[in-house]
């Protein structure tokens, strides 16, 4: 990381989204572990909330928080695996102008791959901007949260982060 301490830090917004059939508000530990983070890096909490593993009701809460002007990214944990029911990808996909950015799911599997090895192949980790908004799928895991969010998010969504990132590239997110 190449933090820039002569640039100011630019707290943006961010929504936390817990995709997951089975946890609530009392057990979501993934969800805690994203929300913290954002708040200690600096940045502002805008939203948090768990939504079942359901491409509908995924790109709906998608659409939603993309259409809110106080929300500049959203995390989400969960809902990249290979079964049945993991289709947070799948809801990426059903939002119109998403453009994938595939070097984040190369990325973070390479990181996982320390950590857990070739099971990283079981990842569908991705990201995409849509509408002006950043969206980061992360799988459900504590482990890939903390992968996900001190390998990467942490560095590119701190403006000071050299030699580029994504909080300058916001301004010019909906050029045509």
């Amino acid at each position: 990381m190449a933090i820039d301490l002569e640039r100011k830090f630019k707290p943006i917004n961010i929504a936390v989204l817990t995709v997951s059939d089975t946890r609530t508000a009392a057990d979501d530990t993934s969800g805690d572990i994203l929300a913290s983070r954002v708040q200690v890096a600096g940045h502002h909490l805008a939203a948090r909330t768990i939504v079942k593993d359901d491409a509908r009701l995924l790109a709906g809460k998608f659409n939603d928080w993309i259409d809110d002007p106080n929300i500049d990214a959203i995390v989400t944990t969960g809902g990249t695996g290979l079964t049945g029911r993991d289709v947070t990808p799948e809801a990426l996909g059903q939002l119109d102008g998403a453009r994938y950015i595939p070097g984040f799911g190369e990325l973070f599997r390479w990181l996982s791959y320390k950590t857990i090895g070739t099971s990283t192949v079981q990842s569908r980790a991705c990201a995409v901007v849509a509408r002006g908004t950043y969206i980061f799928a992360l799988p459900g895991s504590n482990g890939a949260v903390k992968d996900g969010w001190d390998g990467i998010l942490a560095e590119q969504l701190d403006s000071r982060n050299r030699p580029c990132n994504f909080v300058e590239l916001m301004p010019r997110l909906k050029e045509k």
